[in-house]
């Protein structure tokens, strides 16, 4: 078996698609089908189910996909640790726009003045890209706010951000536009959206943004209300005309891994640093 095929082997496993693993890796789909096909030819075993939504481990590809995350994390830690110069450990995490706005970059800063050799990359999405993104090995971890599937992923570290209330003092607040992220799964926007139940002004116009600096821009502008992390507001200069009030209510966020027997180096010494802190 050569490493290689192992390796398109695991993408085909993890996304559960041929074609889907093709066009990640950049190659054609008969050039994965023949790298699967010459794996089960050489084993004996049928390591694949096809179906109409695309592909599923038989109990032999189960076994395969256990030991070929072995032999490719081993591979990987052999490379790092006879020359970590030319095989750097690699650190992916994945946050959302409002949670890696300031915390997480403050994280990485600590991190990365203690360990130097790692290449350390941030991704931002939803909550719900997020969660795949994890799944399929895309990213080490997540940095994320709510629900999330605890029989595959697993919660290492946690911390809760507090809240402030931003809006404009010239205008009633239960008059105010609802500043809001386009992300119906947010977890500030499902705070603003709680506030205002709470005081009972549900009927507010909403104005939703994509990212969190569109928001606190409209609402530095006066154009409505928002919740946003205390931290964010802290980090900037606050206008007269704007109203800001901590709320009593905390967010937790946690960072998630996903559930596997073996963690890469790099992602050890995160979580490690996480739980020194």
């Amino acid at each position: 078996m050569e490493s290689h095929d192992l390796w398109i082997f695991k993408h085909v496993a993890e996304l559960q698609s041929i074609s889907r693993a093709a066009e990640k890796l950049g190659y054609v789909q008969p050039n994965i089908s023949q790298r699967i096909k010459n794996l089960e030819d050489e084993l004996g075993a049928k390591l694949l189910k096809r179906n109409n939504r695309g592909v599923t481990l038989t109990e032999e590809g189960k076994v395969l996909l256990d030991y070929t995350n072995q032999i490719l994390f081993l591979m990987n830690e052999a490379k790092s640790k006879i020359n970590p110069q030319k095989w750097r450990e690699s650190l992916t995490i994945g946050a959302s726009q409002t949670i890696s706005a300031v915390k997480v970059p403050q994280l990485f800063s600590s991190f990365l003045a203690t360990y130097q050799n790692i290449d350390l990359k941030i991704k931002t999405n939803n909550n719900v890209k997020l969660q795949e993104m994890l799944l399929y090995g895309e990213l080490d971890g997540v940095f994320l706010s709510g629900l999330y599937n605890d029989s595959q992923f697993e919660s290492v570290y946690s911390y809760f951000e507090n809240m402030i209330l931003i809006s404009s003092k010239d205008t009633p607040i239960e008059n105010q536009t609802l500043l809001v992220n386009s992300d119906p799964n947010c977890i500030y926007r499902r705070q603003l959206l709680d506030y205002c139940h709470m005081y009972n002004f549900d009927q507010t116009v909403m104005l939703e943004f994509d990212s969190l600096e569109s928001i606190i821009q409209a609402a530095h502008g006066g154009l409505g209300i928002t919740i946003i992390p205390a931290n964010v507001v802290y980090s900037r200069t606050k206008t007269e005309a704007i109203h800001y009030e901590e709320i009593h209510e905390t967010v937790k966020i946690d960072f998630v891994i996903k559930r596997r027997k073996q963690q890469p180096q790099g992602l050890k010494k995160f979580i490690r640093f996480l739980r020194e802190l």
